[in-house]
C-alpha cells in the first residue's frame, strides 16, 4: 500500500485516463472492535465499483473486464491488519494503486477520466510531512516522516552505502597520536558529498522540512561539504542510519513534537493579525467561496473537523445528512486541495485550536 504523496506521483495521478478511471474510497479503524466491519465494507464498496461498471454504457465489455481485474488485484493488496483511518484504491485499464491514509475518508465510488485525489491531498497536508537524513561513515538512510511514524525511503539513491577500509597503520598511529578523523578522510568526505547530493534532487522534487541525525563529527564534515544540510534540523544521535524506523522517530520525535506546538503558536498569531487587519474568514462557506476565489492565503482546519453539506446552487451550502442524495461529504477535503492549488499554506491543528471559529479559519489576501 502507498503512503507517500510526492509532486509528481500527484502529478501522474491527476492525469487523464481512458474511461473509466475508478476511485474507491472507504473508512477503515486501526483498532478492534471498530476494524471487525473493514473487510465486509471494503467488499461492498468494491462490489458497488463492479456494478456501476456493469450498468455504465460509456464501458466497453472489454475496459469493464480489465477495470475489474484490476480492482481484484488491489483487493488482493489491501493488508487490513495494518490499515489508518482511511483507504483509496485507484482502478483504470491497465493500472491499479491502494493508497492507505491517516485520515478519514467518506465510502464512496466514482467513475471518471481521472483519479480522485482531493483526498489523498488534505491528509498529505494533515500528517504535516518531513525527511530524516541519518548519517554515518559507511552509510546514509533517507527516512520519510509523516505523522507518528518514519518509513526508510528506498528511491533516489538511497540508502546509499560503502565498504571502511581498514588502516594497516591505525594501531602505530594510535600510539604517536596521529589517528586521523574519520570524517576528515577524503574517501568519507567524497561518500557524504554524493548522499548531499542525492537529497539535493529528493529537495527540489519534494522540499518539507528536514532533520539529519548523526555523531558530531558526521554533522560538521556534512554541513562543510554539503549544500543543502546547514538549514536542517540537527540531532547528536549516532548508530541511527543502522537502526530502525523506531528508534529513528523516537530520536526525532521531540523535536517533531516541539515543531507542532510552534506550528499551533503560529497560527493562532496569524489568525488574530488577519481579525485585526479584517482579513480574516471563518466557516465552512464562506471558505470555500475565498477559497475557489483564490484568497486563501493561509487556511487553519482542525484536524477531525469534517462536514457534510450540498450545493443547491444558491449562495450558501446548505447542511446535510452523510449519505443524502447530492451531498459532498469531503468538502473540507475540496477546500484543502483548492488552497493548496492557489498557492495557500495549509496548517491542520488540534480539535478546539480555532475557538468560536467553527473547525475552519483562514488568513485572506484581500
Amino acid at each position: 500500500m502507498e503512503h507517500t504523496l510526492s509532486p509528481a506521483t500527484l502529478a501522474d495521478l491527476r492525469r487523464p485516463r481512458p474511461y473509466p478511471a475508478v476511485s474507491v474510497l472507504t473508512p477503515t479503524h486501526r483498532r478492534e472492535p471498530d476494524n471487525a466491519q473493514d473487510p465486509v465494507r471494503l467488499r461492498n464498496v468494491l462490489a458497488e465499483a463492479k456494478k456501476q461498471l456493469e450498468t455504465d454504457p460509456a464501458v466497453t465489455r472489454e475496459r469493464r473486464n480489465d477495470v475489474a481485474v484490476q480492482l481484484d488485484q488491489a483487493l488482493a493488496e489491501v493488508d487490513l491488519a495494518h490499515t489508518e483511518d482511511g483507504l483509496v484504491i485507484f482502478a483504470a485499464p491497465g493500472e491499479h494503486q491502494v493508497w492507505s491514509l491517516a485520515r478519514t475518508v467518506p465510502e464512496r465510488v466514482v467513475l471518471s477520466e481521472t483519479f480522485l485525489t482531493r483526498n489523498l491531498v488534505a491528509a498529505q497536508a494533515a500528517e504535516r510531512p518531513f525527511w530524516v537524513l541519518s548519517v554515518s561513515a559507511d552509510r546514509v538512510t533517507l527516512w520519510n516522516g509523516a505523522g507518528h511514524r518514519v518509513t526508510e525511503e528506498r528511491d533516489e539513491g538511497f540508502p546509499l552505502t560503502r565498504r571502511l577500509v581498514e588502516n594497516p597503520d591505525a594501531e602505530r598511529q594510535e600510539r604517536i597520536g596521529d589517528v586521523r578523523s574519520t570524517f576528515r578522510d577524503e574517501g568519507t568526505r567524497h561518500f557524504l558529498r554524493d548522499a548531499d547530493t542525492a537529497l539535493g534532487a529528493v529537495l527540489r522534487e519534494n522540499p518539507r522540512p528536514l532533520y539529519v541525525t548523526g555523531e558530531p563529527a558526521a554533522l560538521s564534515c556534512l554541513d562543510d561539504i554539503g549544500t543543502v544540510t546547514k538549514d536542517a534540523v540537527h540531532v547528536q544521535h549516532g548508530g541511527l542510519a543502522h537502526a530502525s524506523a523506531e528508534a529513528v522517530w523516537q530520536a526525532v520525535r521531540p523535536l517533531v513534537a516541539a515543531e507542532d506546538r510552534r506550528n499551533i503558536d503560529f497560527v493562532a498569531r496569524e489568525l488574530e493579525l488577519a481579525r485585526g487587519r479584517k482579513e480574516f474568514a471563518a466557516g465552512v462557506d464562506e471558505i470555500r467561496q475565498s477559497a475557489e476565489q483564490g484568497r486563501v492565503r493561509l487556511l487553519a482546519v482542525e484536524e477531525n473537523y469534517r462536514v457534510t453539506v450540498r450545493d443547491d446552487r444558491g449562495d450558501h451550502l446548505v447542511p446535510a445528512e452523510s449519505g443524502d442524495l447530492g451531498a459532498r461529504e469531503d468538502i473540507v477535503d475540496e477546500i484543502v486541495e483548492r488552497c493548496l492549488e492557489t498557492g495557500a499554506e495549509v496548517r491542520f491543528v488540534p480539535d478546539g485550536t480555532l475557538g468560536d471559529a467553527p473547525g475552519i479559519a483562514g488568513v485572506l489576501r484581500y
